[in-house]
């Protein structure tokens, strides 16, 4: 029998016309495809006429003025924005998701909990992150407005996502594999790091890349933890402002409307190629 898959379209709607409901699944699905599709061409190319004939040499000077309004700051700030979250979350959500799924008794009472608090803390809105991260790192830690503050609240946000996406991962890998390793006369704790991880290797890191689009888009958590402030940090304490919030203050402000649109193509283009390395490096991984 042929896989639906490799059918052509012809025959596929041929073969669902003869089942009213699956018709109606398949035209419901192709439409919402079509549509989610048309929206997202239209965003991007709405962004790419509004901002790319803004873009200037101005756009990307070494220090920012009112004049020039550079990027440049924000883009560094960004780019340790990304790296320290990551330092932070990405260790403890892989290990934690290790430790649910590997050594972990299953259906035990607190790994059940631990559960519920990440399905909990996955949905609450950025801006509460935001005042605890304002409340805990700025006033009672007495870190301030800085770029310390902001990437330990955005690893907090983004751990749930990476306990999650890592745990899914795991599940995958099939029992059969740790079997083989066990039968062949390896411990946990090397069938765990040789076989069990490097299998689920591909499903982590598409949840870093997530991680990542959501601390590269997130502004509500950074501007009361990390501040506004629009010059390249001396160090991890001084406050900064990423691209996300560099990009909502000019459209705010309503003075340099243009840029933000220039802002918002330069951000695109930024988290397309960090999707594109991190697959890059996820293939490399693999393959090696």
């Amino acid at each position: 029998m042929e896989h639906i898959n490799k059918q052509t379209f012809k025959s596929q709607v041929k073969a669902y016309k003869k089942n009213p409901l699956s018709m109606i699944l398949f035209l419901m699905v192709t439409i919402s495809a079509i549509l989610t599709f048309t929206i997202l061409l239209f965003l991007i190319g709405y962004m790419l006429i509004k901002g790319v004939p803004h873009i200037s040499l101005d756009l990307f000077s070494w220090k920012y003025t009112t004049e020039n309004v550079s990027l440049m700051p924000a883009i560094i700030n960004t780019i340790i924005m990304v790296v320290l979250s990551l330092l932070i979350a990405v260790p403890l959500g892989i290990f934690s998701a290790i430790y649910l799924i590997e050594y972990a008794k299953r259906g035990n009472r607190i790994t059940r909990i631990v559960r519920l608090t990440t399905e909990t803390l996955s949905g609450i809105p950025s801006i509460v992150y935001g005042l605890f991260g304002l409340l805990f790192f700025v006033t009672t830690l007495g870190w301030g407005f800085s770029l310390l503050a902001g990437a330990f609240t955005l690893a907090i946000m983004i751990l749930p996502l990476i306990m999650r996406t890592t745990e899914e991962a795991l599940k995958a890998v099939p029992d059969s594999f740790r079997e083989g390793s066990y039968g062949l006369g390896a411990g946990k704790l090397r069938t765990v790091f040789r076989i069990v991880l490097p299998s689920a290797l591909p499903g982590i890191l598409a949840g870093i890349i997530l991680a990542i689009g959501r601390i590269v888009g997130e502004t509500a958590a950074l501007m009361y933890t990390a501040g506004t402030v629009a010059e390249i940090p001396s160090n991890l304490l001084s406050s900064g402002r990423t691209l996300a919030i560099h990009m909502y203050a000019l459209s705010s402000e309503g003075l340099h409307t243009d840029k933000a649109y220039a802002t918002a193509v330069v951000l695109l283009i930024i988290v397309l190629f960090i999707n594109w390395l991190s697959a890059y490096v996820a293939k490399k991984i693999v393959k090696g």
